[in-house]
């Protein structure tokens, strides 16, 4: 076995492809596999007298690979890195493969948190990714003039559909779209909207009630999932016109919430190492998920053409300018795939608001018990609570919010942007090179005591409504990040806010509530926060509480 004669090319050729993908970084895996399974074959029938045997085979491809993987991590942890003078893990320094173990885990906003704790405002989180909790950052990064979306965002894209969310679109495209999403955000729209929203809402205290009833003056209900109804309802109203039902039935019947979730924690997965996708895509079976939920669009779509217009304008009316104000009028691809946008990104954040909400308020009753005497205040009768007249009267439930999503961001830590070909960029005052995704996790930036404080890890709804007579106090409302921030922000905020302000007046006008002590809510249901999970947005477990008519 002549050794000499197989290992000197592979080792070339491990650099080799080294240097070579580092500047012609292939968009897909396929390209790159089969050139490294090819090599081996070409060097021992090249190289060796006995041509192509399995021993052959063997030892060229493991010199290649070791070669290979041994240059680039030299590579990326040496002094030469554009990024050597971020610091973080080493792991993190090596490959994109270390954070995924955090998504497959659900712990990457409290990873994030200790790391910055640790290495400051800048934390290298991957080979060529860098996470910044510096208040410049969020102007630099997302403000005018900030940075594109980067290949984190690909994976997010349906590449059976012929187009592209409004999360996946950048530049003109997405500004065209976008325009058509602030029509249908404007105030006169949301106002329209109300009606829909509260018919939702009234089905909700229709069910309580029935619990309530049926519990001899108790019921017991999984808040988090009843919370998901309403949203997933009243989403699935305003895109696709309704017929999902989920307040009437008290279950996901169809099974589509537990797709969402499986399909957002694969992607979220898929997105830290984007150029795997569309291999994934070609392996039977892996894509059913993606098949299941695109399935469930169309269907969706065809039933709310089929339906006719409604009575009332809803977000499929602006979204297909059924009102004519393009000059190009939105394809039915465009719509759909908007449409499923709205039902997920819409439903789940605002679910995990709500439940966010009741845990803060069941673990704080001095709280709890100032936001019933508030909403009492402002609405005396109890049949009026559905009436939006009246809302910005509820200040400090106003703050409860507010402070809620500080601590809790649906999106803890959320995608990323590219630094675009060229110079280096000055951010916060660091320069950061071409081709580097820049992260802002909003879960740790909103815990930074350097932008709030005191106490930044306390849930203290009044720091939202104090003067700042303490010179020490800080309230930096510039960093929130709960709706994004800039041209790219969530189209959908004000429809949020009011979604989150009517359901828990009506909720808190409506009932007593505690923890249901046992089991699936931990030690009095405080124990329920330890069930987060971040894959992209958050997932929680049972939220189970015990409410009766006040």
């Amino acid at each position: 076995m002549a050794l000499h004669q197989l290992v000197p090319p592979a080792m070339v050729l491990g650099i080799a492809n080294h240097v070579y993908f580092h500047h012609f970084e292939p968009k897909t895996a396929h390209y790159p596999l089969l050139l490294v399974a090819i090599q081996p074959f070409l060097i021992a029938y090249l190289r060796s007298p006995l041509g192509i045997t399995f021993t052959n085979i063997l030892i060229a491809s493991t010199v290649l690979i070791t070669t290979l993987l041994s240059s680039i991590v030299i590579y990326r942890l040496g002094p030469w890195h554009p990024l050597a003078h971020i610091p973080g893990p080493t792991l993190a320094k090596v490959s994109k493969w270390w954070a995924v173990r955090m998504l497959v885990k659900g712990d990457k906003y409290l990873v994030m948190k200790e790391l910055h704790d640790k290495y400051g405002d800048f934390v290298r989180t991957g080979p060529n990714e860098v996470s910044i909790i510096h208040a410049d950052a969020i102007r630099a990064v997302l403000g005018t003039g900030g940075f594109q979306k980067g290949p984190y965002y690909e994976p997010f894209s349906d590449s059976h559909l012929p187009s592209k969310s409004l999360l996946n679109l950048r530049g003109d495209a997405h500004a065209n779209r976008r325009k058509i999403w602030n029509r249908g955000m404007s105030s006169e729209s949301l106002k329209g909207y109300e009606g829909i929203l509260a018919d939702r809402v009234q089905i909700m205290l229709d069910q309580f009630d029935r619990f309530v009833q049926q519990g001899s003056g108790k019921g017991m209900v999984d808040m988090a999932a009843w919370c998901s109804y309403l949203t997933f309802d009243f989403m699935g109203d305003m895109a696709f016109g309704g017929g999902f039902d989920m307040l009437r039935d008290g279950e996901d019947r169809g099974g589509i919430f537990s797709i969402i979730k499986i399909g957002i924690k694969a992607t979220a997965i898929i997105a830290q190492i984007p150029w795997i996708a569309p291999t994934v895509d070609l392996i039977p079976g892996l894509n059913s998920v993606m098949n299941a939920l695109r399935n469930f669009a169309y269907s969706s779509a065809s039933n709310r053409v089929k339906s006719g217009p409604k009575v009332n304008k809803d977000l499929w009316y602006h979204l297909m300018d059924e009102d004519g104000h393009e000059k190009v009028k939105p394809t039915m691809p465009e719509v759909l795939v908007d449409g499923v946008l709205a039902i997920v990104a819409g439903s789940d954040t605002s679910a995990f608001a709500l439940s966010y909400f009741f845990w803060t308020m069941l673990t704080n009753p001095d709280v709890f018990a100032r936001v019933k005497a508030e909403v009492d205040s402002v609405y005396p009768d109890p049949e009026a609570i559905l009436r939006s007249e009246r809302q910005n009267d509820l200040k400090f439930l106003n703050a409860c919010l507010q402070e809620t999503l500080r601590l809790f961001p649906p999106v803890p830590t959320g995608g990323s942007r590219e630094i675009p070909t060229g110079d280096p960029k000055l951010i916060a005052g660091k320069l950061i090179p071409q081709h580097t995704n820049v992260s802002l996790p909003a879960y740790v930036i909103h815990r930074s005591p350097k932008h709030f404080f005191p106490a930044p890890d306390t849930f203290d709804p009044d720091r939202w409504l104090r003067e700042r007579k303490d010179s020490s106090e800080v309230l930096n409302q510039s960093v929130l990040l709960t709706f994004s921030y800039g041209a790219a922000n969530c189209a959908a905020k004000h429809l949020a806010w009011r979604e989150l302000i009517m359901a828990t007046s009506a909720l808190v006008r409506r009932y007593d509530m505690k923890f249901v002590p046992g089991k699936e809510s931990g030690e009095e249901g405080k124990k329920w926060i330890e069930t987060l999970g971040d894959i992209y947005v958050t997932e929680t477990g049972k939220l189970m509480v015990e409410i009766s008519s006040r």
